[in-house]
């Protein structure tokens, strides 16, 4: 991964926590492209995730997210947003290490249950939610959050936040981190209650 190839920042988060309007929102801020590895995921397996789960099984659809992860850190200089569970993969904490021992930086969304419910939907296009979807997201998320924590540069809550807001505090983040500011890492970029949930 070069410098010149990496990703101006990296987006991870549960379902709901708006990866991909963020994404949009940033993309449109610095005119930059956005890339989304369910997207990659899809268009290399040439049918949905969903499909994928359904008739491959959630360890084939791990592998073909970490490949789309390794290929997007290596080729693209935008912004890019991962699937939520994209962290889990050994390999593809790894690679986000390595991205951030070489100044990349990896944001956070996070967000409560009660902010996510209405995103998500909780619908069938969602296969690791299906049954009890509210609490298949909470003990999703407990058990994804040490993770998201581990491997960001800097949380951002999108509680009640819109889009564009939120970016607004991606990039602040950021400026604060190119100005060693200590208080720019993880949990700096919280909510107006300042919980960071």
């Amino acid at each position: 991964m070069t410098a010149a190839a990496r990703p101006r920042v990296v987006l991870v988060g549960p379902p709901g926590s708006g990866k991909s309007t963020v994404a949009h929102a940033l993309a449109g801020r610095w005119q930059l492209a956005e890339r989304d590895t369910d997207a990659d995921v899809e268009a290399v397996a040439g049918k949905p995730v969903t499909d994928i789960f359904v008739e491959d099984g959630e360890p084939r659809f791990r592998e073909l997210e970490h490949e789309a992860v390794r290929v997007a850190l290596a080729e693209h200089d935008g912004v890019l947003a991962l699937g939520g569970g994209a962290v889990l993969h050994p390999a593809t904490q790894e690679a986000l290490a390595a991205y951030r021992e070489q100044g990349g930086v990896v944001v956070f969304l996070d967000v409560s249950l009660r902010h996510a419910a209405p995103r998500v939907g909780f619908n069938q296009s969602r296969p690791l939610l299906l049954g009890n979807p509210r609490a298949k997201w909470q003990a999703l998320m407990t058990e994804r959050r040490p993770v998201y924590e581990a491997v960001a540069t800097v949380v951002v809550s999108t509680d009640g936040i819109p889009p564009a807001v939120v970016a607004e505090r991606i990039e602040a983040a950021l400026a604060d981190l190119r100005a060693g500011d200590p208080a720019a890492g993880a949990g700096a970029a919280t909510g107006e209650d300042g919980s960071g949930a």
